[in-house]
């Protein structure tokens, strides 16, 4: 680069008057002075080389904010959808077990109605038994009886109220009467005794009772049939 430089002034100067040496000397020093300066900014350039200019690719903080703001509205939306499905979740399990409840109640009612059903069907049925039983029960007739009354516990007897003393030719033990009062009274005694007075009276009955409930006209009449 110095040599294409000193050729030019070089040239330059010797189309300068040849007569004129002064303005020869000028120029040559001229030649050497600019190159020296020449070698000098290279050496300068090899020790300190330019620095490039760089660009670094810097953060966009516009489009950090948006990519921010993108990824809360995504993860609110998701957290929006999960709280949905899990309310819905609890709401089906809710209803499930509403319905469930629901159809508890009805069978325990239906059970509760059916037992009250059966238990009527059962009573009426036990009613009609016992109206056939009445209806088909057979009595002989043995005539008019006096009643004369006694408390077996009075006399130190075991046998309860439910039993009747008998002339035992008439009335063999065990036998089952049905002794109807003149009001229409109906008392049902089973023959288990037998008294002093049977010998004379076999058409007096003693019926065993409470000295509490012993008719205050003490004997009575009353038709007398044998059941079965």
């Amino acid at each position: 680069m110095a040599s294409n430089h000193s050729q030019k002034v070089e040239a330059i100067a010797d189309h300068a008057d040849a007569d004129n040496d002064s303005s020869h000397v000028n120029a040559k020093s001229i030649v050497l002075s600019n190159e020296a300066k020449v070698e000098q900014a290279n050496a300068h350039s090899l020790i300190n080389p330019k620095k490039e200019i760089t660009f670094t690719v810097g953060t966009n903080d516009i489009a950090e904010a948006a990519h921010q703001i993108a990824d809360q509205k995504a993860a609110a939306a998701k957290a929006a959808e999960e709280q949905a499905a899990a309310e819905k979740a609890a709401a089906e399990q809710a209803a499930a077990e509403q319905a469930a409840a629901e159809k508890a109640q009805q069978e325990a009612q239906q059970a509760a109605q059916n037992a009250a059903a059966a238990s009527a069907a059962s009573a009426a049925s036990a009613s009609s038994s016992a109206a056939t039983t009445a209806s088909t029960e057979t009595t002989t007739n043995k005539g008019t009886f006096k009643l004369s009354f006694y408390d077996p516990s009075v006399l130190g007897s075991g046998l309860g109220y439910g039993g009747v003393a008998a002339n035992l030719s008439v009335f063999p033990k065990g036998t089952r009467l049905k002794i109807t009062l003149s009001d229409g009274t109906v008392w049902y005694r089973t023959v288990n005794d037998t008294g002093s007075f049977a010998a004379g009276n076999p058409n007096q009955l003693d019926v065993a009772m409470p000295n509490s409930q012993i008719p205050s006209a003490g004997v009575l009449t009353a038709t007398v049939e044998v059941v079965g």
